[in-house]
């Protein structure tokens, strides 16, 4: 059996051990959302510890764990914290969790993360919401074998972030009077922040918002047939915008800030979703 598959079925079996829960939706929180899945109805809560061979976040603010439960009676898996490609993690671990989610029955993907503004009509605390990406930076999830039990070896990614969820997201966007971006996210591998040149490149490529995580994440769901939408916080302007060295601090601070109009949005949206596909 493939080595990738094989490990993926020993973390799902570890949570059909331990969970009983049986999602619809997965969410997987960005820095500044760590705390949303205390705010819902938990039913169970899952460590990354606890699966055997399961990939563990090592990055502040990120807890580490699944929790189960509702969101407005939408049942719904999240992720309180996910695993980057530059913590030395091959992209195997990466998307592995995205993989366990979509075993455990989600069938829907909602991504979410702090991302850096490229585009100079941008500022700091705007929301975008994901139109397409580009991860030709990074390393595809489905080199190798293909693993014809999760999909076919060529997926096709014309249509990544789905038409029809992007629309229900502006439309509970309008209803909450919160401001919508939208925009193409591009995903380079980090951990250091990009140069003004590169940041002139990602532009000059059509991206908007440049970050380190959820391309990647996105292609594993796609090629496993999951609808996928997902929103960027734009935490700050790229490197080359502006006279400010970069921090992840000020990522976490500008985060942290919009923090309840997001969670805002990310309720209402997964309630609308609910009830689009009778979840």
């Amino acid at each position: 059996m493939n080595r990738i598959y094989n490990k993926l079925l020993r973390c799902y079996k570890c949570y059909k051990a331990k969970i009983q829960f049986q999602p619809k939706v997965a969410l997987v929180l960005g820095s500044g959302l760590g705390d949303y899945g205390d705010s819902i109805q938990v039913e169970e809560v899952l460590d990354y510890h606890d699966i055997e061979d399961f990939p563990v976040s090592t990055v502040p603010g990120h807890k580490g764990r699944f929790i189960f439960g509702y969101v407005n009676q939408v049942p719904v898996v999240i992720m309180q914290g996910r695993v980057h490609y530059y913590e030395g993690y091959s992209m195997d671990d990466v998307v592995l969790p995205i993989r366990l989610m979509k075993l455990m029955g989600a069938e829907v993907l909602f991504l979410t993360n702090a991302a850096g503004g490229t585009n100079y009509d941008f500022k700091p605390g705007d929301f975008m919401l994901i139109k397409d990406q580009i991860a030709t930076f990074v390393e595809s999830p489905l080199k190798g074998e293909n693993i014809d039990a999760l999909g076919v070896r060529f997926p096709d990614m014309s249509e990544i972030y789905d038409k029809e969820l992007r629309s229900l997201i502006k439309d509970a966007a309008a209803s909450l009077n919160i401001p919508l971006k939208e925009g193409t996210y591009i995903q380079l591998s980090g951990p250091n922040y990009e140069t003004p040149a590169e940041i002139k490149m990602c532009r000059i490529l059509g991206a908007d918002a440049v970050g380190m995580s959820t391309a990647c994440e996105a292609i594993a769901a796609k090629h496993m047939g999951m609808k996928i939408c997902g929103i960027s916080c734009i935490s700050n302007l790229a490197a080359g915008m502006t006279d400010k060295p970069l921090s992840h601090e000020e990522v976490q601070e500008t985060a942290d800030r919009v923090a309840p109009l997001f969670k805002e949005l990310i309720t209402k949206s997964i309630t609308e979703i609910g009830k689009l596909y009778n979840f």
